[in-house]
């Protein structure tokens, strides 16, 4: 029997193998240094909790409204008013099961068969999966290492043609941790109109900034810009609520019509308990967020001043998120112990094995001299872990 050729075109995951034997190695007992969180080691603040817990005392476990309930809508139109300066009605706002279903449904909302969507390299490892998944067509727009991964306008003009019907933006970036700055948003928005396309803005690492900088929302530039973004965010990272599920999407009401329909058969309305704790991490106490940032920004600059020792290595210094980037192309095309290292996912088997050391292969993000490390953990396991990763290096011929 011939099963789904859409399926069986999406390309699984290729982090899958190293979390799997690293998991593996951890149950039977093994000391496993891991890099490959992309999620807060914190554990969601007690007002967050507590807020859930009051939501199921007062009965609130039912059913809601498939695009989710009004008040936590227009909670999140507060947000973007007092965050982001970007004014928009309950109306338009898509609450979903994490940011990655708001994508999904954008997506489907979004696209016909043979629309392009053009997607930078480096790149989060599911957006070609889910464009494809809808019938698009993922554009590749490869990026230089000397603007640090970020579009340029020759890039995106070589790859625009009249079947481009998005263009993706992810700021603070993952996995690059680059953040866009308002002259660049501009030339992307420019750009945006002169074509005729929309931009998906991908901001769920809004909040973990560092350095001073500044994140801003390329919906906020002007009317134009406005009118064609759709503004991805949740509140996963920001509050360490990775488990619970909840992202939104902002975006026209008529889009948002289409999203919310789309949603009503695929999965109805998220976890309603949920709903409720999300209202209270957008308006409760910031402290916990706010140590929460020092304490990455401080595993950061740790990690990077480790790195700065390894040798033949460079790094994409990140301003977001919490994962650096690591080039190890010196290191590639060589042999260890007989088995040849040609590609990151080579790499990072090998150092899995020897080191117990778990990295992200960086051709997962269409990166391949590079690995991803994140530094949503301890200071301790970092040292621990970049210990073991220089001495693997020195083994290599």
């Amino acid at each position: 029997m011939e099963l789904s050729r859409k399926a069986e075109n999406i390309n699984p995951s290729i982090t899958l193998e190293i979390t799997a034997k690293a998991k593996e190695l951890k149950n039977s007992g093994v000391d496993v240094v891991s890099f490959g969180a992309g999620e807060p080691d914190f554990n969601t603040p007690q007002n967050i909790i507590n807020a859930a817990i009051k939501a199921m005392e007062e009965g609130k476990t039912k059913y809601t409204p498939a695009g989710g309930i009004i008040e936590l809508k227009e909670t999140i139109c507060d947000k973007f008013k007092t965050d982001n300066n970007l004014f928009y009605k309950p109306n338009q706002i898509t609450i979903s099961t994490g940011a990655k279903q708001c994508l999904a449904n954008v997506f489907m909302a979004i696209l016909n068969p043979g629309d392009e969507v053009l997607i930078p390299i480096p790149y989060w490892v599911s957006y070609p999966e889910l464009v494809k998944l809808a019938d698009g067509t993922p554009v590749f727009v490869k990026t230089s290492k000397e603007n640090n991964y970020k579009y340029t306008l020759e890039e995106l003009e070589s790859v625009v043609t009249d079947k481009t019907k998005a263009i993706i933006l992810n700021s603070p970036n993952n996995p690059t941790g680059t953040i866009y700055h308002e002259e660049e948003l501009r030339i992307i928005a420019d750009f945006a109109k002169k074509h005729d396309i929309l931009i998906i803005s991908d901001e769920i690492y809004e909040k973990l900034i560092y350095d001073g900088e500044k994140h801003i929302s390329i919906a906020s530039l002007n009317e134009d810009a406005y009118d064609r973004t759709i503004v991805i965010n949740g509140v996963s990272k920001t509050y360490a609520m990775t488990g619970w599920r909840l992202g939104y999407v902002a975006a026209s009401e008529k889009l948002t019509k289409l999203m919310t329909s789309i949603q009503s058969h695929m999965t109805s309305n998220v976890n309603t308990v949920t709903q409720y704790a999300t209202i209270e991490a957008l308006t409760g106490p910031k402290e916990n967020l706010e140590k929460m940032i020092n304490e990455f920004e401080s595993r950061r600059n740790f990690m990077l001043d480790k790195l700065s020792k390894v040798n033949e290595v460079s790094i994409i210094k990140p301003n977001g998120a919490f994962y650096v980037m690591v080039n190890i192309e010196k290191y590639l095309n060589t042999t260890f112990k007989e088995e040849k290292i040609n590609n990151s996912l080579d790499f990072a088997r090998v150092l899995l094995e020897e080191e117990k050391v778990a990295v992200i292969p960086g051709s997962g993000f269409g990166l391949d001299n590079y690995i991803r490390l994140s530094y949503a953990t301890s200071i301790e396991i970092i040292e621990k872990g970049i210990d073991r990763l220089s001495i693997f290096l020195s083994k290599i011929k």
